[in-house]
C-alpha cells in the first residue's frame, strides 16, 4: 500500500535550469504540493564564515528542501535554511560536478545527518529513484528518506512504460510513470508514438539532446571520461530498450554466409 505524502517544498535556483525543474514541477506534480521558491545571492565567496550574511531573516516553512543552485557556495548554506524551514530532508542536484564537489558532498551529508535531516546528491539528477542514486557510473547510494522517496515517485530516474503494436512494430503508447525533474522524458514521450521500435532509441537519444538536457558535457573520471548529459541519455535509452527488445528485428549472420 502506498501511502500519500502531503510535501511542503522549498526549491533553491539561481538562474534557468533551477526555473526549469521548479515550473515542470508546479506543473505535473500533485496537485496538493506546496512548492516555493528562493533565488540564492548570485555571488557568494569561496567561504562562508557567517551564513546569515547571505539568508533572509525568514523562510517559510518545508519539508523537503530541493537544492537546484548553480553554485557551490550554496551547499554551505543549507544547514542553516533547514533549520530555518524545518525541513526533514534536502535532495542537491549534481548535475555539474561544480556545483557541488565530492568532498563537499561528503560534508553536507555530515553537517546534515548532525541535525538528523536527510540528505540526497544524486549525480546527476535523473538517477534518482525511491531508494537510491548514482554517486559514480558503477555506484550507487542508498538512503531512507519518506520525504524525498515520495518526491522520487514522480521525478527522477527515467521511467517510461512503452506499448508496442505488434503488427506495426511502431510504439502506439508511451506513458509516463516517473518523469525526469527537468521535464525531459514527458518530451521524450510525446513524440515516440508512431516510431518503429527498430529506430526507438535512436529517436529517444537525439530527443533527449534537442530539449536540451542541461545536465554537465565535462568528461568526468568516476563516469569513465563519459559527461552526465550522456550518462544522462543512456538512463533513458536502458529503459525504453528493455521494454522494446523483443519486437526488435535481430539479423543472425553465419560465418562464410551472406546475410538476407
Amino acid at each position: 500500500m502506498v501511502v500519500e505524502v502531503v510535501l511542503k517544498i522549498l526549491a533553491i535556483i539561481s538562474g534557468e535550469y533551477g526555473k526549469r525543474h521548479v515550473a515542470n514541477i508546479q506543473k505535473h506534480g500533485p496537485d496538493d504540493w506546496e512548492i516555493e521558491a528562493w533565488q540564492a545571492p548570485a555571488i557568494l565567496p569561496p567561504v562562508i564564515d557567517y551564513p546569515e550574511d547571505y539568508l533572509p531573516e525568514q523562510m517559510p516553512a518545508a519539508d523537503l528542501i530541493l537544492s537546484f543552485a548553480e553554485h557551490k557556495g550554496v551547499a554551505e548554506l543549507l544547514p542553516d535554511i533547514a533549520g530555518m524551514t524545518g525541513a526533514q530532508a534536502v535532495l542537491v542536484a549534481v548535475d555539474n560536478e561544480a556545483w557541488l564537489p565530492r568532498g563537499l558532498a561528503r560534508q553536507l551529508k555530515g553537517w546534515l545527518s548532525a541535525m538528523q535531516v536527510a540528505c540526497a546528491t544524486p549525480k546527476p539528477l535523473c538517477t534518482l529513484t525511491e531508494s537510491d542514486y548514482k554517486i559514480t557510473r558503477r555506484k550507487r547510494e542508498t538512503y531512507t528518506s519518506p520525504l524525498i522517496s515520495e518526491f522520487a515517485r514522480y521525478f527522477g530516474q527515467p521511467d517510461l512504460k512503452i506499448t508496442v503494436d505488434p503488427e506495426t512494430r511502431t510504439i502506439s503508447a508511451a506513458e509516463v510513470r516517473r518523469d525526469a525533474v527537468c521535464g525531459c522524458i514527458r518530451y521524450v514521450a510525446e513524440k515516440l508514438v508512431g516510431v518503429p521500435v527498430d529506430e526507438a532509441e535512436e529517436k529517444a537519444g537525439l530527443l533527449h539532446h534537442h530539449y536540451p538536457c542541461l545536465a554537465s558535457m565535462v568528461k568526468l573520471d568516476d563516469y569513465n571520461h563519459d559527461t552526465l548529459m550522456h550518462e544522462s541519455g543512456h538512463m533513458l535509452r536502458d529503459n525504453i530498450n528493455e521494454q522494446i527488445k523483443p519486437f526488435k528485428d535481430t539479423q543472425y549472420i553465419s560465418p562464410g554466409e551472406r546475410s538476407e
